[in-house]
């Protein structure tokens, strides 16, 4: 078997790092599954896109007269939740697709629910929150509606980021628990330690001598990916 060398994030020659993780969606993720796991990574791409456009209109209500926090809080979210949404709940969703690993799937339901919950939250858009989101570009068109005009973009974006969080969410938890997953799965794969690495599938059916595979991890058995909405 050919060693996999890490590929992602795809840096540029002359930036002395190497990549951190290794990504092939037709390589490890089951065929079936593998439109749903890109458009997660679609929806951390957009999400990113959206933190982008967010710090534009902050600086635009800060030029319009709104408070220069706002600006420096987009900045922080920018550089944080840019590469801990990719790290927290796009590689756990990954790998659980990959290694069939409850414990991954857990991993991302919690992480990615939380995210969906604060991306709710900067849609609806609190003041002194460092994002543009409804409450925040409408009430502040009495101010500047140039900078509110801004403003609407992210709140839009936020909207669909959330909206597509939510349906991933959903997808995922059908899928997971229409194969019998469930906690105490992920809970086991915790005790036993195999969480820290779980072997691919491809390793699953190599890996076994005789006439039986080993007893973990066990052989994926989700129902078609075309049976969900």
């Amino acid at each position: 078997m050919a060693e996999k060398v890490n590929n992602f994030p795809p840096l540029p020659k002359f930036i002395p790092l190497k990549p951190c993780f290794y990504q092939n969606f037709a390589d490890e993720i089951p065929i079936d599954y593998q439109s749903l796991v890109k458009r997660i990574y679609h929806v951390w791409i957009f999400y990113c896109i959206t933190l982008v456009v967010n710090l534009i209109a902050c600086l635009a209500w800060w030029i319009g007269g709104g408070y220069g926090v706002n600006f420096g809080l987009a900045i922080l979210w920018l550089i944080l939740f840019s590469p801990c949404g990719y790290v927290c709940w796009f590689r756990p969703a990954y790998k659980a697709f990959r290694s069939d690993s409850s414990f991954n799937f857990m991993a991302f339901f919690f992480i990615f629910g939380a995210q969906f919950i604060l991306t709710l939250l900067q849609a609806i858009g609190f003041s002194n929150w460092g994002a543009c989101g409804w409450l925040a570009a409408i009430t502040f068109f009495s101010t500047s509606a140039a900078a509110a005009v801004f403003m609407l973009f992210p709140a839009i974006m936020f909207t669909m980021s959330a909206v597509a969080m939510l349906i991933s969410i959903i997808r995922v938890h059908k899928i997971y628990r229409g194969a019998g997953g469930s906690f105490q799965k992920a809970q086991d794969e915790w005790n036993s330690g195999t969480w820290r690495n779980p072997p691919t599938r491809e390793a699953q059916y190599s890996n076994f001598s005789g006439n039986s595979l080993p007893e973990y991890p066990t052989v994926p058995n989700y129902p078609p990916g075309n049976q969900w909405p």
